[in-house]
């Protein structure tokens, strides 16, 4: 397959899915990753796609948001290995903000069931797997449901977070970078996650290494509002300093 052939096919998995990944192209390919990168290069300079850490989006495309399906599977291992490590965060009892997010919700389903915790949350994905655990008094907060996400946004959420205080949130983004700040694609939904920052005593940022250069539409924060940012070991040494100068703690798994 000829460059621009192989740049016409890269163009069109991003528009299909959403963005691309080295990796995956290269061995979709059979070629080198450097060769990715400068297929990647070409279209970015173009003005088709937009690079981002370890791949790229289509341009014009920071508001895009995949449905919870298939954000669901994508770095599934790594998202995996995040949970485990933040359990270690959870507190031996007292409150709990969990967010809405894929990798958030794989941590809800991981929470021992006798856990002798207070758990909030705008998520109904967290909400169903923490429903039955006997030990949790879960707190379901209200509003308009998007469907996209299945979080509960708006007037309503924003005045339920503004009464609380947390001993943690546990925090989800879409993209995430040390100059770009937390982004998601959705303004509604980047002021509830504002409003359970500003709620909880300590932060804890859950987020796959494939999420650090991603900016999206609508920005919810700075770097430093997370205390700690729980990734993989995709993530650059190069950059996990940059954000730890920043004030925020990185735990690469």
């Amino acid at each position: 397959m000829y460059a621009p052939e192989r740049q016409q096919e890269i163009l069109r998995l991003a528009r299909e899915n959403g963005r691309v990944d080295v990796l995956s192209l290269a061995e979709e390919f059979d070629v080198t990753a450097e060769t990715v990168r400068r297929d990647l290069k070409s279209l970015d300079r173009a003005g088709l796609l937009r690079r981002v850490h370890g791949g790229a989006i289509p341009a014009g495309r920071l508001d895009f948001e995949p449905g919870l399906a298939e954000r669901d599977t994508v770095a599934a291992a790594e998202k995996d290995r995040i949970v485990r490590a933040a359990l270690a965060e959870l507190p031996a009892e007292g409150s709990v903000i969990i967010d809405a997010g894929t990798t958030t919700a794989r941590l809800a389903a991981a929470i021992p069931p006798e856990s002798p915790l207070t758990v909030v949350t705008h998520a109904l994905p967290v909400a169903t797997r923490l429903a039955d655990h006997p030990g949790i008094a879960l707190h379901l907060v209200g509003g308009r449901v998007r469907h996209r996400t299945r979080a509960a946004v708006d007037a309503w959420a924003l005045r339920a977070y503004g009464e609380l205080t947390a001993d943690v949130l546990f925090l989800a983004t879409n993209g995430f970078s040390p100059e770009g700040g937390l982004t998601t694609p959705d303004l509604a939904e980047a002021a509830v996650k504002r409003a359970a920052i500003a709620a909880a005593r300590r932060v804890v940022l859950l987020a796959d290494s494939g999420k650090c250069g991603q900016e999206h539409f609508a920005r919810f924060g700075d770097l430093s509002d997370a205390d700690l940012l729980v990734t993989d070991t995709g993530l650059d040494p190069e950059t996990a300093l940059a954000i730890e100068r920043r004030g925020t703690e990185v735990i690469r798994i």
